[in-house]
């Protein structure tokens, strides 16, 4: 392993309550994509460039300057590539918000625990506890009944399915490579590297695609900044924070949280009305995080 370990010192934050806390930030994310009206692959940028020109003072300080000046070559080249995972992600589960239901597309984009719960096994020898993997299976069921009723068998919406899968996938290999980068990368470093990459990669996505990059409408310009703010610093950075403290498979399990604040706050915006399924669903994922996040904390 190349890189300098980081020194394991105690968070002066408690990991657990920074996780449910950028769970909800998270959940703002189908919210806001859904109000703008760009193209996805625009969105996607925008909302990564933004979070990278806001996060230049902390990551190009004179100590992040200094770490990212002697950064090995092999870390360099694995946070690009957690970028460019992650900017398929966005890619992906974005187009899906544009064919099918909130509901939906945050269920499916969500059930990449099945890939970090099998990859931190096979890659950091990562094991669950029994209990944890009960909570993570009641989660993770919770997470389908919400989506249960709204699936579609064809069309438009299943294709918007389908793409909401690969980008569990994508944001799966994103959240790996994390866990083993920010063993021995400091956070706004290693973050701008990643999400640099990913705004980067977009880019050309929008330029090879023809995708105009402007005009639009001013009030998409407030969700680009809000998508940059609440989502991805709020919740993909805090959950890289929670990556050095925390096995992948706590801060992917925890994400499942995200679908039922999505449906909640999807009924009092777009009027999309939860069902029976769907409010039993949330009940499941609710006590699921919670002997899951107990049951690895205790351990």
């Amino acid at each position: 392993m190349e890189g300098r370990v980081l020194k394991s010192e105690n968070p002066a934050v408690n990991p657990y309550l920074a996780i449910i806390l950028a769970v909800v930030a998270t959940a703002f994310s189908s919210i806001f994509t859904k109000l703008a009206s760009a193209p996805p692959n625009v969105i996607a940028f925008y909302r990564l460039a933004f979070t990278v020109l806001l996060l230049v003072p902390l990551a190009l300080g004179p100590t992040g300057r200094r770490e990212l000046k002697h950064m090995p070559g092999r870390d360099l080249a694995m946070a690009a590539l957690a970028g460019v995972f992650l900017a398929l992600h966005f890619a992906l589960w974005i187009a899906s918000l544009k064919l099918t239901s909130v509901a939906s597309s945050t269920v499916l984009v969500t059930m990449q625990p099945l890939f970090v719960v099998i990859g931190g096994f096979l890659f950091f020898k990562e094991k669950i506890t029994l209990r944890g993997l009960a909570g993570g299976a009641a989660a993770l069921s919770g997470s389908v009944i919400i989506g249960f009723g709204d699936f579609q068998a064809g069309g438009q919406a299943l294709w918007g399915d389908i793409l909401a899968f690969s980008g569990a996938f994508m944001v799966a290999l994103y959240v790996l490579i994390g866990r083993s980068l920010r063993s021995r990368l400091s956070l706004f470093p290693y973050v701008f590297l990643v999400y640099g990459t990913a705004a980067l990669f977009l880019l050309l996505i929008n330029l090879a695609s023809h995708t105009p990059l402007y005009p639009y409408p001013c009030l998409d310009w407030v969700w680009f900044l809000a998508l940059a703010v609440v989502p991805t610093i709020g919740g993909h950075t805090v959950f890289n924070w929670a990556l050095r403290y925390v096995k992948a498979a706590v801060v992917s399990v925890s994400i499942l949280g995200e679908p039922l604040g999505a449906t909640i706050m999807a009924y009092f915006i777009f009027k999309e009305i939860p069902g029976a399924l769907q409010i039993a669903g949330g009940v499941a994922i609710i006590m699921g995080l919670y002997i899951f996040i107990t049951a690895e904390r205790s351990k």
